[in-house]
């Protein structure tokens, strides 16, 4: 691209297309490099630098007039369709200098004029490309709270659930996690400076994961500091997370602007896949940020678990979930009503529109038996207000005297959740918490506890002959020869369970429970074939032989040979026989007082 004028040679910027002196053209790529940035920050949220017209024949500061001016309608332009490839790269391939400058001037007056009757478009497209937790109320943005001059309860007709609608912005509507997130926390002080660290954010499902990171990448998307994109490892590839890796490298060298990479559901990547962030985290190239709702000490990589810092957030409090809904309630414009009968909350609705009222009980209800998932908790919420509409309108219910009001009760948000949401994984972390709690029960000889531990697992779905093959284990391993029926009681709750299934086996279970909670424990033989173990394992050189009076003699070579010689057959005796049975090595050694230090 060097040109010679005269005696001086220039060179074209390859990308603002000025022409600079070879001494010059390092220094103004860096500043130039630096403004595309920025533009492509503003225009776009995870792609590469938005697409910049350049034509030759214009100086750098005419085309910096011109870019200032048309800098509205190109934005557009390249929101609709974003280019693939960044601008370092791209090339105009028109040779007249007098039709491209016309096609510019023309598009930009037809963008311009169109863009009256198109506002209310580009502002939807402007929200939805926006985090998901902003309210889409006529295409205005909003942080939970509804437009005053729409009605709020079309929110709920919007097609989205309302845990979607209601995803907060910023960390002062972030509830319920201020051991983590907290004022004075050390990540709440990186957040705000946007010094983000590699994290795994590891808790039960609707705690706020998805959620934080969503906060992290609208503070990202205000500031431009960094570039946020998302993946879930449920659908995405290797071939995916190489590509984002690579736009990731091109995007710090060109634009100084970082990654974050956003995994959702971590757990699902095998080892292999977890292995390709390692070099990528390792050197700074995208800042990870992983979810899941399983143990990351199983499930992660030691190797990625070591570059990045495991935040663990708690299921939501009672009282954390009430505000949350309370702020839900805001935003659909509901009149929550106190058990004292006063009311409080929006008072917009008038005319024809209906008007929804809500027992503060039925909110309290919402809370409790949610059991600290936000997400259950506002869907509910939707289901209840949502099912209370469609009955009014289609004349199910009497509306109050005003004839426009409907009220939400207990009882119709007791429907909608159906039972108290258990959080319990038959294959996950909580499954190994409440077998470990049942068993610890029992040895305590717990019977309160170990009833409870038990209907945890089998309301929430265990499997039954799980349970009961445990039982068999403990009633050797914890009651033993304190009470030698245990056994049998154990294997016979195990066939019981097999024979007749659930919910009938329930009863036989807690049977079996409160026996082996009861009884005696003994773990004398555990601990006896503990050391037996300990003994064999410990042993340094050749075992030890069979002794020859042990050993069978079935032929004559093997009666010559001094096999079973010496031999004393117990029944023959009437009294106790004088005999050695453990090898010569370990005569002497008693394995129910031996300790393997004995050695």
């Amino acid at each position: 691209m060097a040109q010679q004028t005269g005696s001086v040679a220039s060179v074209q910027c390859p990308v603002c297309s000025g022409d600079f002196e070879a001494t010059e053209i390092n220094a103004h790529l860096d500043s130039c490099l630096l403004n595309d940035a920025k533009s492509a920050t503003s225009s776009t949220d995870s792609g590469p630098p938005s697409k910049k017209y350049r034509v030759s024949g214009e100086s750098a500061s005419e085309r910096s007039d011109t870019l200032a001016a048309n800098n509205e309608s190109e934005s557009k332009v390249n929101r609709a369709a974003p280019s693939s490839v960044f601008t370092l790269f791209q090339r105009n391939k028109t040779s007249n200098q007098g039709e491209r400058n016309s096609f510019f001037s023309s598009k930009h007056s037809t963008v311009s004029a169109a863009s009256s009757k198109d506002s209310t478009r580009n502002a939807s497209v402007e929200t939805e490309g926006m985090s998901p937790s902003r309210v889409k109320n006529g295409g205005t943005a909003t942080s939970g709270l509804s437009d005053p001059g729409v009605p709020a309860l079309s929110l709920l007709e919007s097609g989205k659930p309302l845990a979607e609608l209601m995803r907060p912005n910023t960390l002062d509507e972030y509830f319920g996690q201020n051991k983590v997130v907290g004022e004075s926390t050390l990540i709440r002080s990186l957040l705000d400076s946007q010094e983000i660290p590699s994290l795994i954010l590891w808790g039960p499902p609707g705690c706020g994961k998805t959620t934080l990171a969503h906060i992290i990448s609208s503070k990202s998307k205000k500031t431009g500091t960094a570039r946020f994109v998302t993946l879930s490892a449920t659908s995405a590839s290797t071939n995916d997370v190489r590509e984002i890796i690579k736009q990731a490298h091109n995007e710090l060298r060109l634009c100084k602007r970082k990654t974050i990479l956003f995994i959702d559901e971590i757990h699902r990547f095998n080892k292999s896949q977890q292995d390709t962030f390692l070099p990528h985290v390792e050197c700074g190239t995208v800042t990870l940020i992983g979810a899941t709702t399983e143990n990351p000490s199983f499930q992660v990589n030691g190797a990625l678990l070591s570059r990045c810092r495991v935040l663990v957030l708690e299921k939501l409090s009672a009282e954390a979930m009430g505000t949350i809904l309370m702020r839900a309630a805001a935003a659909l414009g509901l009149t929550v009503v106190g058990s004292d009968g006063n009311s409080q909350g929006s008072e917009r609705a008038g005319g024809s529109e209906l008007r929804v009222l809500i027992e503060q009980k039925a909110l309290d209800t919402i809370a409790y038996l949610c059991d600290g998932d936000a997400r259950a908790g506002l869907n509910g919420l939707q289901l209840a207000v949502q099912a209370r509409i469609s009955a009014a309108r289609m004349g199910q219910t009497k509306p109050d005297s005003t004839g426009h009001a409907v009220l939400v009760q207990e009882d119709h948000v007791k429907e909608g959740l159906q039972r108290s949401h258990i959080l319990y994984d038959k294959a996950g972390e909580e499954h190994y918490n409440c077998i470990s709690a049942l068993h610890k029960s029992m040895r305590g000889s717990h019977t309160n506890a170990a009833l409870y531990w038990l209907g945890r697992m089998l309301e929430g779905g265990e499997d039954p002959l799980y349970v009961a093959r445990r039982l068999v284990r403990f009633a050797s391993e914890d009651v033993g020869m304190a009470d030698p029926a245990a056994l049998p009681q154990a294997v016979s709750a195990f066939q019981a369970c097999h024979f007749i299934g659930m919910p009938e086996c329930e009863v036989i279970l807690a049977q079996c429970v409160v026996y082996l909670a009861r009884a005696p424990k003994s773990v004398e033989v555990y601990k006896a074939y503990a050391n037996v173990k300990a003994c064999l394992r410990n042993h340094k050189g050749p075992l030890p032989p069979v002794p020859l009076h042990l050993r069978n003699a079935p032929t004559k070579l093997m009666k010559n040979l001094g096999y079973a010689k010496g031999y004393k057959y117990n029944p023959a005796f009437s009294e106790p026989v004088e005999q050695e049975y453990l090898p010569e090595e370990l005569r002497g050694v008693d394995f129910f007082t031996w300790t393997p230090s004995d050695l």
